[in-house]
């Protein structure tokens, strides 16, 4: 049995703190949302995010961030990207040296461009940092659905030891040393999966989406890799499996915003509607700086920026991305 703290009550936070309970280990969960530590104590339930499935007797609600981080031997950072940094300047002072920590967020800082993983590094100095991510609803894993991720750290034995913790006969949990790829997949699928939302939305068909998630990771792939990510990992769970349940599962707050806005609603009336941060409005300015900085060329992430930003209708958008010049698919496959 192992010590595992989750520092965030949100759906995904709490679904993985389900799983790890059920995997027989000591969870506490921490909240600062008042309302929030209030539900779960007296419910036992996220009745807001996941309605109807209970809360096992061995994960402790906890509201004081020093207890959540005493002698854990997992310290989960599952707060939404915005409350990362802040979290972890609350707690730095009660995180020990070599503290596992594992970052199952998404997200690029928009003023820093660094990623989840770089701000925990940035602020917990002395911290052993990882990563958990890939194709993973909450609404499923809190359900005992199969799922698969993968686990992204600096070294083979933190890796094996977080896939240890995580693992269960129906949650499976892959290894891996490519925290940058991991991270930058995970992140910048949310913005493709608003362009998929968007096209729903407009009553566009498969062949649309199947186009646009396609060149999605195409873009994905391009910046990741130019930013130290390995090429496979963007074939694998963190990159084309997270897309894929991202852009087509109505679970996505990212797609349904998305949808939304396809629908003729302006980003503050889709936000309004979604009632949680909507990762992918977050990372798309941050996505676009690292494309503009790097010269790495992503219409699609330019074209969703307008839209979300400029207020360029969508149809338009989706026309330009069309009438863009000709090119080969791949520019270094010769004939």
């Amino acid at each position: 049995m192992k010590r595992v703290s989750f520092l965030g009550a949100g759906s995904w936070g709490t679904a993985l703190a389900i799983l790890c309970a059920n995997n027989g280990h000591q969870v506490t969960v921490w909240s600062k949302v008042k309302d929030e530590i209030t539900m779960l104590r007296e419910n036992r339930e996220h009745i807001e995010r996941l309605p109807g499935i209970k809360l096992p007797d061995n994960i402790i609600i906890e509201d004081d961030l020093k207890q959540a981080c005493a002698g854990q031997d997992i310290l989960v950072f599952s707060v939404a990207s915005p409350f990362v940094r802040p979290t972890a300047q609350e707690a730095k002072p009660y995180i020990k040296e070599n503290q596992i920590v594992v970052n199952v967020g998404k997200g690029i800082e928009d003023d820093t461009l660094m990623t989840l993983c770089e701000i925990l590094e940035d602020e917990l100095p002395t911290a052993d940092v990882s990563v958990l991510s890939g194709p993973s609803h909450a609404e499923e894993v809190s359900r005992g659905i199969p799922t698969t991720v993968v686990v992204g750290a600096k070294s083979k034995k933190t890796a094996m030891f977080v896939q240890d913790v995580f693992m269960s006969d129906s949650f499976r949990v892959y290894t891996s040393p490519d925290i940058t790829g991991i991270e930058l997949g995970g992140a910048l699928k949310n913005v493709i999966a608003l362009a998929a939302g968007i096209l729903d939305g407009m009553g566009m068909g498969d062949n649309t989406k199947a186009a646009l998630m396609t060149r999605g990771i195409a873009e994905i792939a391009r910046l990741g890799t130019e930013l130290g990510g390995r090429m496979e990992t963007f074939g694998g769970l963190s990159g084309i499996g997270d897309l894929i349940v991202t852009c087509t599962s109505t679970h996505s707050r990212n797609h349904n915003c998305g949808y939304l806005l396809g629908q003729g609603k302006t980003l503050a009336e889709a936000k309004e509607e979604i009632k949680q941060v909507v990762e992918g409005v977050n990372c798309a300015r941050a996505a676009l700086k690292l494309a503009e900085r790097n010269h790495v060329s992503m219409p699609i992430v330019e074209q969703i920026n307008k839209v979300l930003f400029e207020d360029k209708p969508t149809a338009l958008a989706m026309q330009e991305l069309l009438e863009r010049d000709k090119v080969s698919e791949y520019k270094d496959m010769t004939w």
